[in-house]
């Protein structure tokens, strides 16, 4: 049986941060690692998210035999609510990770999922494959390390990690049991490569407690907002732990915020001061010097509350000279823009703004990717998680550890890599792309309407509307023109009277025939006003004429 080999298909996440999904199969079986989605990029507006293109799972969907997740990060489960309407297939994951999957299914809509937690060391039966869950450390709880058993041989999926073995709440990483893998033998590493780049071994989390004391030592005075991740629940707990030692009170903020917390705590993951939290409408009843506030927001998202709080529509909150924001977080690549709008508003209104070491990341760096090879000895290595830069940086520390060059795969979302102990290799692709969410349309924005979104906000639109009479083709009056993101108001009435004419002039020109052929006579107008525009201001707006047969 060794001889058929297993397939490994990145569906998402070998292309970027985020987006994570790989697909492993071997023979008539199918399991799906993870499935998240992206957030939106600066030239995708009015994008909300994306998930990866399931066109080969849906073809193939009597083989998918379940879902295993890592961890309960949106980019690594975040899709599930849209794919499982289209897979009927079980999710296993840990108990944090179960449980923050079903209050997003719930919030979906999406019922009647068989969904398993799996205990750490435990491990599930998924076809062909038998999945063991283990022991790693991450910016939340209960993420995991995946040892995917296959009649070819053992696949390890490091899913998002670090090293750490001070963690502030918990257990470390379980390299006991990763050394006992290596002594059996690793056919194939996926690993997280997202801080391969980075040199030295990833901070503990320990070194942001100190941090966090300093500050709230040497700010006594102010109210202190800390922006940080949601789901980094160990940290938040610890700040909370903080501000109780300082007689503060603290007030959670944001809508995530809330709900990881309340997940975690109906798992038994609370360790502060219960007594210390208060809700966010009995911020008047203390002085700023009683207040600490945990919000989301690091990322400059735009409904986010620290974002609320720098545009001035929060509804508790207002910003003064008397806060200091402390920024608990790194910048995820492409949200740089969001942020700096957002810290520009914050200091404008007077916050003073802490940046340094109050944030440790959770994924390994340079010598803990090292670390997990040295233990594991695989045969194979495939980095993931990221974009080219950050796949072959962790590429390279494969090939440090000894592993051969022809045995270590820079893939790309789409390719099958076919693995056996004698042989390896790209033997083929599958259809994979990006699935867009704008509102409640799920796939129904594509590149060109993309393509036009983009135009209209880099160039502006015009609108020209004619009526004609039904009959006879005759213009009722002269045409209307309407312009937005294009002209100044000072510069705009010679144009938009050259405009009328051209419009009028290039639908008279022809009008017995282009009254018979509206889609012509648009196409006219179209052309003619666009050169127009092109030769005067150098510009290409969206040109829509609009005609109206009107009956008299």
């Amino acid at each position: 049986m060794k001889n058929t080999p297993v397939k490994i298909i990145p569906l998402g996440g070998f292309d970027r941060i985020g987006m994570n999904m790989t697909a492993i199969e071997y023979e008539d079986s199918i399991m799906v690692v993870d499935c998240g989605v992206s957030f939106p990029q600066d030239n995708m507006p009015g994008i909300d998210t994306s998930f990866p293109d399931i066109t080969y799972l849906l073809e193939n969907r009597d083989r998918v035999k379940g879902f295993v997740i890592t961890h309960g990060h949106e980019d690594h489960m975040g899709a599930l609510p849209y794919v499982l309407r289209q897979i009927n297939a079980p999710v296993y994951g840990t108990p944090l990770t179960v449980s923050l999957i079903e209050k997003r299914l719930q919030a979906f809509d999406v019922a009647g999922v068989r969904i398993r937690a799996v205990r750490m060391g435990y491990a599930v039966t998924c076809g062909a494959f038998r999945v063991e869950f283990i022991r790693t450390n991450h910016s939340i709880p209960d993420a995991a390390m995946l040892a995917i058993y296959t009649p070819a041989g053992t696949i390890v999926h490091t899913g998002d990690f670090k090293v750490d073995f001070t963690p502030l709440y918990g257990d470390p990483i379980d390299l006991r049991r990763l050394a006992a893998l290596g002594t059996k033998g690793v056919l194939a590493l996926i690993s997280d490569s997202t801080n391969a780049l980075v040199r030295g071994m990833t901070p503990s989390e320990v070194t942001v407690v100190h941090r966090l004391d300093q500050l709230f030592s040497r700010y006594k005075d102010k109210r202190i907002i800390i922006a940080t991740f949601a789901s980094n629940v160990d940290r938040v707990q610890h700040m909370i732990r903080t501000a109780a030692s300082y007689g503060r009170r603290v007030v959670l903020q944001g809508r995530s915020m809330l709900e990881i917390f309340e997940a975690a705590q109906e798992l038994g993951y609370r360790n502060y001061p219960e007594d210390t939290l208060i809700k966010a409408d009995e911020i008047g009843n203390y002085d700023d010097r009683e207040l600490v506030l945990i919000t989301t927001g690091s990322q400059g998202e735009p409904m986010a509350a620290l974002t609320r709080m720098a545009e001035g529509t929060h509804e508790q909150v207002k910003i003064t000279e008397n806060d200091v924001v402390i920024y608990s977080s790194t910048p995820i690549p492409g949200n740089e823009r969001a942020l700096a709008s957002t810290i520009n508003l914050l200091e404008q209104q007077g916050a003073t703004m802490v940046f340094q070491d109050a944030h440790v990341s959770g994924h390994a760096c340079e010598e803990d990717l090292k670390l997990i090879y040295s233990l594991l000895t695989p045969r194979y290595a495939v980095p993931a998680h990221g974009n080219y830069r950050h796949r072959y940086a962790g590429a390279q520390i494969a090939l440090r550890m000894g592993v051969p060059k022809d045995q270590v795969f820079m893939l790309e979302n789409g390719d099958v890599l076919s693995l056996t102990e004698e042989e390896a290799g790209i033997s083929g692709r599958v259809k994979t792309g990006e699935v867009l969410i704008d509102g409640s349309g799920i796939g129904d924005v594509g590149s060109v309407v993309l393509a036009s979104r983009q135009s209209l906000g880099e160039s502006g639109v015009i609108v020209i509307t004619l009526s004609v009479d039904h009959r006879s083709g005759r213009l009722l009056a002269d045409p209307e023109v309407i312009t937005r993101g294009l002209l100044f108001e000072k510069e705009s009435g010679e144009i938009l009277t050259a405009i009328g004419c051209i419009a009028r002039a290039a639908y008279m020109e022809e009008r017995d025939i282009l009254h018979s052929d509206l889609p012509a006579a648009k196409g006219r107008i179209k052309y003619q006003v666009l050169d127009y525009i092109r030769s005067e201001l150098g510009r290409s707006p969206v040109v829509l004429p609009v005609i109206t047969r009107v009956v008299i």
